[in-house]
């Protein structure tokens, strides 16, 4: 709804931003600026990798549950929810991480790389234009190919930030079996 209203009018975006609340500009600046962080190569504990995919679930379950929790399609919205983000988190779990585990000091060395800023602001993005487009036209949460649509969205971010977090995961369990071996 959103993003067509702005392709047909895209002289309406600053009406948009101005009834915006002015704590969604701070948390998209937090955001930017967590993501941005993780351009540089960096030491991260396992807590730390640990706590940006527990946070953007978070994010994720509140997003389904703001949009859709008043939708007699909850039910079906949440198992498409947890089959994205299964099937999300399947394909990237699997992936080669780039980071480095040591054991030692239970610290990761992590390359630097944009995707975390882009996985952010992507769910921030998807949560914003939710929300106008739920403000706009309400009805929306009891369309089907909506709703749906939706739940996918944030599963397949939830699988995203998890499965990138379990690769990690991963290598610690690895590091540790090779010391204890």
């Amino acid at each position: 709804m959103l993003i067509q209203l702005l392709i047909q009018h895209p002289e309406a975006l600053p009406t948009v931003i101005r009834n915006t609340p002015p704590w969604v500009g701070g948390l998209a600046l937090g955001l930017a600026i967590l993501g941005a962080s993780q351009w540089k190569d960096r030491q991260a504990s396992l807590a730390r990798v640990s706590l940006t995919p527990l946070a953007m679930t978070s994010f994720s379950v509140w997003g389904t549950l703001s949009a859709l929790g008043g939708s007699a399609l909850l039910p079906q919205a949440l198992g498409v929810w947890m089959t994205a983000a299964v099937a999300v988190f399947a394909l990237v779990v699997r992936l080669p991480s780039p980071a480095r585990y040591d054991a030692a000091s239970r610290t990761y060395a992590i390359p630097g790389s944009g995707a975390p800023l882009l996985l952010m602001l992507g769910i921030f993005l998807v949560k914003y234009v939710v929300g106008v487009d739920l403000v706009m036209a309400p009805q929306l949460m009891q369309e089907p190919a909506y709703a749906l649509t939706v739940a996918s969205l944030y599963g397949a971010f939830t699988g995203l930030f998890v499965g990138r977090a379990a690769r990690l995961w991963k290598l610690a369990l690895r590091g540790r079996r090779a010391v204890t071996a």
